[in-house]
């Protein structure tokens, strides 16, 4: 018997669902020609390749903290009862938090610096006879290991990073040995001759882009690693969280904001935006006035609305979440679906008028001449052509989302309070930057890992943007 208890949230059943239905496109996009050469000419750029490992890294951090589950507090059958009920934890953790333990775990009294081994404002401190002082307290785990800290923290830190920097010079060469043999293999030639490949951009798809980021990232997680161990790298917030765990945590949650709320918005958009350029009259007029009417209501005022509804629903119902892990997740779902349905207007509106254009070709017309169905014409003509706008709309779109939720958690309309974002660290450190000395680490940790997501997608939606316009040379 596992000491565990899977979990499995309506969110994670989601992400994965996605995570497979991409590994089934992608299978069945290599039966196609022109999409095989759409995603070659996007696996051949340097800039789309670098992106791409970004979002990978990106993604695979969110996959492991979506391995939800509950420790089982006892044995099976030791304590259960006649009946035989195992008794489970009311916490619901993830793969990333087991594999964090240190940082979840190490919760100092408040604020601390980054790499620092004392809090960030004096207390007072009362002495072995008597008296009372104030002074900065050592942390009780960030910089434990130092007998004296003042003289020999600047060693260790230093020792740390030469020792993270090798591992990562280490992994990246196990990696790059990899790559190369795949390579060397692929072309039946010696492994030499692969490496020259790789390196002079011959294999097929930017492999040197890709390794030299990999590299990057590799010489950031190797030194952060080794530093985590002993000291809080990014620091900690107002109750002694760590922040470096706070933005790994948030990752997921920008994930999540970003796929699943643009599952809900392309199928409305592409289908309204299609049908409304092609069918226009009375159709076209009807997707107009619902799209007008909904841009013609400020979009913060709309979704508070529709969140705080939700909200009281789910705080009317107490009954239908077991953990506390549900409850937010179940409004973390909500969000999805109330960004979704209230962010199509734009990409409906667009595709409109390009299906407009579309409709009035020579092919379209001879295709309407023989007789082929609307609902035909518009899948083999109207929609691989617009595949481009598309999938520009669906990174982009991506990016937005992201953004759109730190708003909205940063006005109190977002996820549940429960949920680590990057809305709710840079809604706590708003406060924070008030104080005097001010506190800056939770808002430029969230800045950086937020910038790095956004922008990949960005980079990344313009190469697949070039790379799938059918106007394109």
């Amino acid at each position: 018997m596992m000491g565990f208890q899977p979990v499995v949230l309506w969110t994670d059943l989601l992400l994965f669902g996605l995570l497979g239905c991409i590994v089934l496109a992608a299978w069945s996009a290599r039966r196609s020609e022109p999409m095989r050469a759409a995603w070659g000419r996007v696996g051949a750029s340097g800039v789309g390749m670098t992106s791409l490992t970004l979002l990978l890294v990106f993604v695979l951090v969110g996959l492991v903290d979506s391995l939800h589950y509950r420790e089982r507090l006892v044995p099976a059958g030791a304590e259960a009862g006649a009946a035989g009920k195992t008794q489970l934890s009311t916490e619901v953790r993830s793969a990333l938090d087991a594999l964090a333990e240190p940082l979840r775990t190490r919760v100092e009294k408040t604020y601390s610096a980054p790499l620092a081994w004392q809090l960030f404002s004096k207390q007072t401190v009362e002495g072995k006879d008597g008296s009372q002082h104030r002074e900065f307290p050592r942390l009780k785990y960030g910089g434990a290991g130092l007998q004296y800290p003042e003289q020999d923290l600047a060693g260790d830190v230093m020792g740390r990073i030469a020792i993270g920097l090798a591992a990562a010079a280490g992994g990246w060469l196990v990696l790059a040995g990899v790559v190369v043999g795949l390579v060397a293999r692929s072309r039946r030639v010696p492994f030499g001759a692969g490496w020259r490949a790789v390196w002079r951009g011959k294999g097929g798809l930017a492999w040197r882009a890709m390794l030299l980021t990999l590299a990057g990232v590799l010489l950031l997680v190797g030194p952060v690693t080794a530093l985590a161990t002993e000291y809080h790298v990014f620091g900690t917030d107002k109750v002694g969280q760590d922040v470096l765990f706070l933005t790994l945590k948030s990752v997921r949650t920008a994930l999540v904001i970003g796929t699943l709320t643009t599952l809900v918005t392309l199928p409305l958009a592409v289908a309204l935006g299609i049908v409304a350029g092609y069918l226009g009259g009375w159709v076209d007029d009807v997707i107009q006035y619902v799209y007008t009417v909904l841009n013609s209501i400020p979009g913060v005022l709309l979704i508070a609305a529709a969140v705080l509804m939700m909200q009281v629903l789910i705080d009317t119902h107490p009954e239908w979440f077991e953990t506390a892990a549900e409850r937010a997740d179940a409004r973390l779902l909500a969000l999805c679906l109330i960004l979704g349905m209230t962010s199509w207007t734009g990409l409906c509106r667009l595709l409109r008028g390009e299906t407009l254009k579309l409709r009035e070709l020579e092919y379209v017309q001879a295709a309407r001449a023989f007789g082929v169905s609307t609902t035909r014409i518009l899948a083999r003509h109207v929609l691989p052509n617009l595949m481009h706008l598309v999938l520009i709309a669906l990174v982009m779109d991506f990016s937005g989302l992201v953004l759109a939720e730190a708003v909205l958690s940063y006005v109190g309309i977002g996820v549940d309070p429960n949920t680590i974002s990057f809305g709710t660290m840079i809604n706590a450190a708003r406060m924070e930057l008030a104080r005097e000395p001010m506190v800056w680490w939770s808002l430029v940790a969230a800045f950086i890992f937020m910038f790095v997501l956004v922008l990949a997608a960005n980079l990344f939606a313009d190469v697949v943007r070039d790379a799938f316009d059918p106007r394109a040379s």
